[in-house]
């Protein structure tokens, strides 16, 4: 597969594009009055304990304190001292085994939480803020390398489950174990394959100096502080994502270019080569079609080969998808041609969720098909496509309704929300009031008036599209409200109330009394 990373920077945004084989499929945003928060480390403090929700909620030092769940807590007994090591020791996992260990834990039961309002803590963000809820975090902490990741406070060795060799694996068990740290976890990551221990014990001791620098400010700066701060966007792609069958790293400015050049020369020097600097007048997006798929990334309706296409609405629930047959109408039987249909939103859909990085409860609505074989056609299809994807999902059974329940695991905020802010007119809804209903809101408004104030003459500020609707429209819907209500009315035109709104002021002072009344 030929995997492409551009990166663009701007005064605003740096923004990341991954292609495989030509298309974009995963697409980053981060903005210098937003930086991302996950992986970040802070001693916060404890503001408030519900137990009826089994979480806490903690101070970080952010506009929002933090959600800590009770389920996120690795040892109950561990929270009480900040620096308390947790000695767990467990045996030895089979060499075969794939699945990385579970970082040596036990989950708390209902009672054992004995946190405290005030009491510091050490926490990782797992997930970014969104909207009115805070940022997630856990207690179980993590300094990831290019190579290894350090967990603190437990003791076991993990390897990816994405290294298949087994003779591999044992060699990469052997290392670690020689040069884990008591007390400590190791997990090693996919891109180790074919490392060396010399190479490893470097950016084991560069990581342990990153969590002794932690402890020390943990115990001289009072909570809330931040006391780790992971790489900036850029820096951490290539360090997660700069596998072999990456071809180009491009990059259009030459302060990252030098930062990143750096970086890769210190963690894998082989793949120098592939860093290039853009210097076209061109834009680096324009030139390589990103700028198109990423606008179109930004719509609801995706279009399907066929002429079917896909709808994606965001709630604050869950994220709805919705299949239809659009303008495809097919030789073949109805169960045929949903069939066809589905299997290529199948793909499209695990695409858009991968590319706009869609998080949460997701609910797809295929189309109708009677035969149970075919539904079980388009779940593998689905989970097959799925594979490409770096986020944990999960999925359920199409049911006998057409419905598809799955959830994919959320860490940042998905692309349109990157990208967008919320219309200050319908604020999210994406619909605005009809003229008539605004019309009934302004009688409604002056009948109050009318019971309330003596005085008769006032001016109504509205958008010109209102004012001409409520002085041509039939009826004559202006002189219907005066006559009813014995007031006398002068029309503004104002381009700057909004569409949903109207302001009315007094005709005698000018002050503005929409909301006396």
């Amino acid at each position: 597969m030929d995997k492409t990373i551009l990166i663009s920077e701007t005064s605003k945004e740096t923004r990341i594009a991954i292609l495989e084989n030509g298309d974009l499929v995963e697409f980053f945003v981060e903005k210098p009055e937003r930086t991302r928060m996950v992986g970040n480390i802070y001693k916060g403090k404890v503001e408030n304990v519900a137990q009826g929700i089994q979480a806490a909620f903690v101070n970080i030092d952010n506009k929002q304190n933090a959600f800590l769940p009770f389920s996120e807590i690795g040892d109950p007994t561990s929270v009480t001292t900040m620096m308390e090591s947790i000695s767990r020791d467990e045996e030895e996992d089979n060499e075969e085994e794939t699945e990385l260990r579970s970082r040596g834990r036990r989950f708390p039961q209902i009672g054992e939480i004995k946190l405290t309002k005030g009491q510091d803590i050490l926490v990782q963000v797992i997930k970014e803020p969104f909207g009115t809820k805070g940022a997630r975090v856990t207690t179980d902490i993590s300094i990831p390398g290019r190579f290894l990741v350090l967990v603190p406070n437990v003791d076991f060795i993990g390897i990816s489950k994405k290294i298949y060799n087994v003779s591999e694996k044992k060699n990469l068990r052997r290392i670690a174990c020689s040069i884990k740290p008591k007390k400590f976890g190791l997990i090693i990551r996919t891109v180790t394959k074919g490392k060396d221990k010399k190479t490893l014990k470097a950016e084991l001791q560069s990581l342990m100096k990153i969590w002794h620098s932690i402890e020390e400010t943990v115990k001289e700066k009072p909570a809330p502080i931040c006391v780790y701060r992971d790489m900036e966007m850029a820096a951490s792609v290539i360090r997660d994502l700069l596998t072999p069958d990456v071809e180009k790293i491009i990059v259009d400015t030459k302060h990252l270019y030098r930062n990143l050049h750096s970086y890769i020369k210190s963690v894998s020097p082989e793949f120098i080569s592939k860093l290039e600097y853009y210097h076209s007048r061109n834009p680096l997006f324009e030139q390589n079609s990103v700028e198109k798929e990423f606008e179109k990334s930004l719509n609801k309706k995706v279009w399907l080969k066929s002429g079917g296409f896909i709808v994606i609405e965001h709630t604050e629930a869950m994220t709805t998808i919705d299949v239809n047959s659009g303008k495809f109408i097919g030789k073949k039987g109805h169960e045929k041609n949903s069939l066809k249909i589905n299997l290529q939103a199948a793909k499209v859909i695990a695409r858009q969720l991968r590319l706009r990085d869609i998080g949460g409860l997701i609910v797809i609505d295929f189309i109708d098909m009677e035969e149970g074989e075919n539904r079980k056609k388009v779940n593998l299809k689905l989970r097959h496509e799925l594979r490409k994807d770096r986020a944990k999902v999960s999925l359920s059974p199409i049911s006998e309704f057409g419905l598809l329940e799955m959830t994919r695991q959320r860490i940042r905020l998905n692309l349109l929300y990157a990208v967008s802010e919320e219309c200050p007119t319908c604020h999210g809804s994406g619909r605005v009031t009809s003229k008539e209903s605004l019309v009934t809101k302004i009688e409604s408004w002056f009948r109050r008036y009318k019971v309330k104030s003596k005085e008769r003459k006032l001016h109504l500020h509205v958008q010109p599209e209102i004012a001409e609707y409520l002085n041509e429209s039939t009826g004559h819907l202006l002189r219907r409200v005066q006559l009813k209500n014995l007031i006398w009315i002068k029309i503004f035109k104002d381009t700057s109330v909004n569409i949903n709104e109207f302001r009315v002021f007094s005709a005698r002072t000018g002050e503005d009394i929409t909301e006396k009344y």
